[in-house]
Formats: structure tokens, sequence, C-alpha cells
């Protein structure tokens, strides 16, 4: 049986209505692990193997990166306390935001920010760099596909570089050791998955082919 067929079989088990297979394209286990992920919003408590972890970081700092500067700084986060904390303050600004949706999500006593996730990653970038900003973004979606390949839930929360962006997070992004000249770009949470995620439909008319 070919790779194309094992995943057509297996795809109502694996829930994987995005399998909607087209003429043309070349099923591999590396396409199998991007058509697969998702966003995860519920976590289990346990942490992550410390292999897990490392396999993860790996995968980030192999990542492209312009003029191959290899601009990044990671930080990881798996402190209960400093987790809390980052939960905290986000929700603090959700209610100050003025936006009536966020404000009433972030006074729910059960919503977390980071959805309860045991590890959540900081990518930062170096100021100076030709394009900090794109390296970090490659660099989140390594981890995300290495995590997705080992059946680890991740999902991209932007609300941490608000707050890290701002006068109010200032010493949260200290205690985080953010270096100095660093940026953070991208942020997301890491963990066992305790629910799946479902995929939004593709959107159509987004592709301008040349030939």
């Amino acid at each position: 049986m070919t790779f194309n067929e094992k995943l057509l079989s297996g795809a109502k088990e694996l829930n994987c209505s995005v399998f909607r297979l087209k003429r043309g394209i070349n099923m591999n286990e590396t396409m199998n692990t991007i058509l697969n992920r998702r966003s995860i919003r519920a976590y289990k408590e346990d942490q992550l193997k410390e292999e897990e972890l490392q396999t993860i970081i790996e995968a980030g700092k192999f990542a492209p990166s312009a003029i191959n500067e290899q601009c990044w700084h990671f930080t990881i986060i798996q402190n209960k306390e400093l987790l809390h904390k980052i939960n905290k303050s986000c929700k603090e600004i959700m209610i100050k935001s003025g936006n009536k949706m966020f404000a009433e999500r972030a006074k729910d006593e059960n919503f977390s920010v980071l959805y309860n996730a045991p590890t959540f990653i900081i990518i930062s970038g170096d100021e100076k760099a030709v394009a900090p900003q794109v390296d970090c973004a490659l660099a989140m979606e390594n981890m995300f596909l290495a995590a997705e390949a080992m059946n680890i839930g991740s999902c991209w929360i932007h609300a941490v570089i608000n707050l890290l962006g701002i006068e109010d997070g200032k010493a949260l992004r200290e205690e985080l050791q953010i270096p100095e000249g660093f940026t953070p770009y991208c942020s997301a949470a890491f963990g066992y998955k305790a629910a799946d995620g479902s995929a939004a439909p593709r959107k159509e008319g987004t592709v301008t082919i040349l030939r």
C-alpha cells in the first residue's frame, strides 16, 4: 500500500477532513504533519519530556533566516508561578482594552489566555537584524511542526506579545530575561492535547501562478 493509500484509509480515524486530496498534490509524511496540525486550546497538566522539549527547540534553531543571521532568542517558560503571572497580566490588559468581547472573556475565572498549557515559548529577534520578525515566525513554525510530529499540541498566542510591547509589560519583560536589543515577536503554548482542534476552510483566490 502506498503512503497516499495509507493516508486516505486512515483519514477517518485521524479526523482529517482536511485530506480532501486534489490532483497533483504529493502526499508524504511532511505534508501529513502540516495538514494534520491544529491550534490546540485545551492541554493536559503533564509537562513535556525533556527530550521532546529539546527536539522542539532544535527544530526552531534550524529554521531558515535572512542572510543566515539566526537572530532569534528562545525563552522557554515552564515555571507555574510565572505562567500564572503572564496569564493574569494578559487578562488585566484585556479588561482595560475597551473591547467588550475581550473584557467579558477575561473576566471569566475559568478562562486562561495560555489555555493552561504547561510550556510557553516566546521568540525574540535582534532589532538590528535584516528581517527579525520573519525569522522568528519561521522558527516558530518549525517548532509547531516538530511538536505535531510528536503528537504535541501548540497554539499561537499573540496576546502575550501585545503585553510585552507596552509599558504595563515592562517589568514582566525584565523578569522573562528578554535580551537587551531584542523584541518579542512570537509566542505560543505547547503541551499534550486534552482535546482536538478543528480546521477552518481554506480561503480560495489566494494563489497566482505565472508561467
